[in-house]
């Protein structure tokens, strides 16, 4: 059932299991723990599921208004999908490719595979992206000796080191701009590309791990080893919520958690309190604030941001301070729908992405969504097209951001410097007057920040998490960015903590 909690204080029946958020990590922990026959409580502040998947409407056209793929480097998005009854919606990408935006011109994103490391700097589009001179470079990460690595390193610090700064520059710092929003000098390169350093010690060279890591995905177009859900992968979040409400889980809308305290239970067992709260809603101050709602739990589960998750933690383990992981930048997406014929021709692919140092741009990146969806494209009509750009980026210097043009904030500021950026980066003019309807989203952190030495904080805090009986945090920040790390990750912590959490009834288990 969905509900905004009971209307006054008090203690709620023991819930055996409480989820506090409602993005996709904490509802895919949901899923897991009431798999495992225990009862469930999701708590989640906003009035939306789903966290940074969701939907809005531009143009009489219901758009992803955040994530709208995932990766295929492992089955797990997709055993998920197919688990709520959306395994016929999946779908691939159009075969067109991306594109990267460089000093010299646009070209066609070379087919690398891994933040835009090349696995091969002889590969033709390749050496067209970095001239001779940067594929010579390149080439010399085949004889470099690998041993004694740190054990912290930066992507940037990886690549410039192993290939050169013609690589860094004009294909790994456009990618890693566009799918984590951050300079790669500032990025952990064990948590952005986890396993990659540990093969490139096996194998002997950076693009052979690269070329390792693509495994069957080698060969593809840039951009194309990802897939999506046909009507917008907002529709995972609506599968995924009924099958929870069908299985018996309480989600509860409007509550936020603000306290969480180790306590016996009514029964003298040592339990988990938990304080929730409504957020406070604009209005006349002498309006009395809604009680505390309050939950026993044997077992609890943080979904929530990694700064949200360590503050809130912070009283039942005092050792978390000094561990908070650094927030993420505010992410910008402006959407256009375009009355432009043009556009058919998929001028620049699938989208594409912007190196840090062309001038004139502010976006850094577009998704030209109806070439890259054809089910969009179908919905659409013919001359109608769906672009995205994001904007937003942390490390970039404020002269490198002043000679890129103004940092737009204001939305009308976002949709002008938009249909701009559009017109360049699509090659097409574009003007106001094509637009059909436009719409501005707003992301404040939702990107895992995994700025160098991340992966040793998020191992720290979750050893401290794992001290205490039945706790553990899920979420981005913890497993990476991307569903592709997010739903195993969620899946194992949750699978593990039912596991030591008690012995669960048999007769509460739902049906697989």
């Amino acid at each position: 059932m969905s509900g905004s909690g009971g209307p006054g204080g008090g203690t709620t029946p023991s819930a055996r299991a409480l989820v506090a958020g409602g993005g996709i990590s904490g509802l895919v922990a949901a899923l897991e723990l009431r798999r495992a026959g225990l009862e469930v409580t999701v708590l989640e502040a906003s009035g939306r599921w789903g966290g940074c998947i969701g939907a809005h409407e531009v143009a009489g056209l219901t758009l992803d208004s955040g994530a709208e793929s995932f990766a295929t480097r492992t089955d797990a998005v997709r055993t998920l999908v197919q688990e709520i009854g959306l395994g016929d919606d999946i779908v691939p990408p159009h075969p067109a490719g991306a594109w990267v935006l460089l000093p010299d011109g646009p070209s066609e994103l070379p087919k690398t595979g891994v933040l835009g490391i090349p696995a091969n700097p002889w590969d033709p589009e390749v050496r067209r992206a970095l001239g001779l001179p940067g594929s010579v470079r390149a080439s010399l990460d085949r004889w470099l000796p690998v041993g004694g690595q740190a054990r912290q390193v930066s992507v940037a610090d990886l690549v410039r080191a192993r290939m050169g700064r013609r690589v860094l520059d004009r294909l790994v710092a456009p990618v890693v701009g566009g799918v984590h929003s951050a300079d790669p000098a500032m990025l952990d390169a064990d948590m952005v590309a986890p396993g990659l350093r540990r093969l490139m010690a096996e194998k002997g060279s950076l693009a052979a791990a690269v070329a390792a890591q693509r495994g069957a995905s080698r060969g593809q177009k840039a951009g194309s080893a990802v897939a999506g859900v046909s009507g917008g992968l907002h529709r995972v979040v609506q599968a995924l919520v009924q099958r929870l409400e069908a299985d018996g889980v309480r989600l509860v809308l409007g509550q936020r958690v603000d306290r969480l305290e180790r306590s016996a239970g009514d029964d003298g067992a040592p339990r988990w309190r938990v304080g929730a709260v409504a957020p406070a809603a604009e209005g006349p101050e002498d309006v009395p604030a809604r009680p505390e709602q309050l939950y026993e739990a044997d077992v609890v589960v943080v979904a929530l941001g990694g700064p949200a998750a360590v503050e809130l933690l912070s009283d039942a383990v005092p050792a978390l301070a000094g561990h908070e992981p650094v927030p993420g930048p505010e992410v910008k997406l402006v959407t256009l729908v375009l009355d432009c014929p043009a556009l058919d021709a998929r001028p620049r692919g699938t989208g594409v992405l912007v190196a840090p140092q062309v001038p004139g741009i502010g976006a850094k990146a577009l998704t030209h969504a109806t070439a890259k969806w054809d089910w969009l494209s179908a919905r659409a009509g013919e001359g109608t097209h769906v672009v995205r750009l994001s904007y937003g980026r942390a490390g970039d210097p404020p002269a490198q951001i002043a000679e890129a043009g103004a940092d737009p904030e204001t939305d009308d500021e976002l949709f002008a410097a938009a249909v701009q950026d559009a017109s360049a980066l699509l090659g097409v003019a574009i003007s106001p007057d094509d637009v059909l309807g436009w719409d501005v989203v707003r992301w404040e952190g939702a990107l895992p920040f995994a700025t160098v030495g991340h992966r040793d904080r998020v191992a720290a805090i979750r050893s401290l998490v794992a001290a205490q009986p039945g706790l553990a945090v899920v979420g981005g920040w913890a497993a990476g960015n991307g569903l592709a790390a997010v739903v195993p990750d969620a899946r194992a912590q949750a699978t593990a903590i039912a596991a030591a959490g008690g012995s669960p009834d048999p007769e509460q288990r739902p049906s697989a």
